[in-house]
């Protein structure tokens, strides 16, 4: 091979190498996407679990003790349609007359008016009668009698401030056994209405109105007697109230022995 040959080889081999180089360097580069992992996507939890509350256990109360046991068949029911039932009496200072099938006491100023059902001796019973304010204010009472001779009864008032109490009356002279204590049965002057009852058994009297238990006394003085009604004028003014629908219902009942 001449020089001259073997200078025009090298140099087509250079030249297809350069080629091949300049081929390699223009050629477009495509990007190869990352493929990393994306981060898992949280959960949502709506209702999160909480801790179980722990169950209050309540204590059971005892019943409401009946405060009216022994409760019966009727002994005596009055519409106070009958005056000779009743003390009837009119004067200046006050009066008790009976129409339209009520009893009506009316006291002036200052004055205590009663009336007695006569020749009636009761001793164990549940009596009831409706009581109405007509004209009644203040320290002005009202109420009912039970066990009354003559003179001499026990006596559960009414007064129309809104308070009830319980007294011992023996000829005029009184012996308080229920201080005056406020009911919200009791009405606040007049008009009002009542329900008034008391269970009376033994030595033991207990007051209600409309149904609703007020208080208990107890006393021996007097076992037997007759039922009444009365009003009290304390003010300048006069005292009305009428009553109606009188119930008496016989009580057997013997009460707890309590061993000490």
């Amino acid at each position: 091979m001449t020089f001259k040959r073997f200078l025009f080889s090298s140099f087509l081999v250079l030249l297809l190498t350069s080629c091949t180089m300049l081929d390699d360097m223009f050629t477009p580069y495509t990007p190869i996407p990352a493929t990393e992992t994306p981060p898992p996507t949280s959960t949502i939890v709506w209702f999160p679990p909480s801790a179980t509350p722990t169950l209050q256990l309540l204590t059971t109360k005892a019943p409401t003790p009946e405060m009216r046991p022994g409760v019966g068949v009727d002994l005596l029911t009055d519409d106070f349609s009958d005056p000779f039932n009743w003390e009837i009496a009119a004067s200046n200072h006050g009066s008790s007359n009976m129409e339209d099938n009520r009893l009506t006491l009316a006291a002036q100023s200052q004055v205590y008016m009663t009336s007695l059902r006569l020749d009636t001796f009761l001793e164990d019973y549940y009596a009831e009668a409706t009581a109405q304010a007509n004209l009644c204010r203040g320290e002005d009472s009202y109420g009912i009698l039970i066990r009354a001779n003559g003179g001499s009864y026990y006596r559960f008032a009414l007064a129309c401030n809104g308070t009830v109490r319980a007294e011992r009356i023996v000829n005029s002279a009184r012996v308080t056994l229920q201080q005056p204590i406020p009911s919200g049965d009791s009405p606040t002057g007049a008009p009002g209405t009542t329900r008034i009852g008391v269970w009376a058994v033994g030595k033991e009297m207990r007051l209600f109105l409309n149904g609703r238990f007020q208080f208990s006394v107890s006393d021996p003085t007097f076992p037997i007697g007759t039922i009444g009604f009365f009003v009290r004028s304390a003010g300048e003014t006069a005292a009305v109230v009428s009553f109606s629908d009188l119930v008496v219902q016989e009580v057997i009942y013997t009460a707890p022995t309590i061993e000490p």
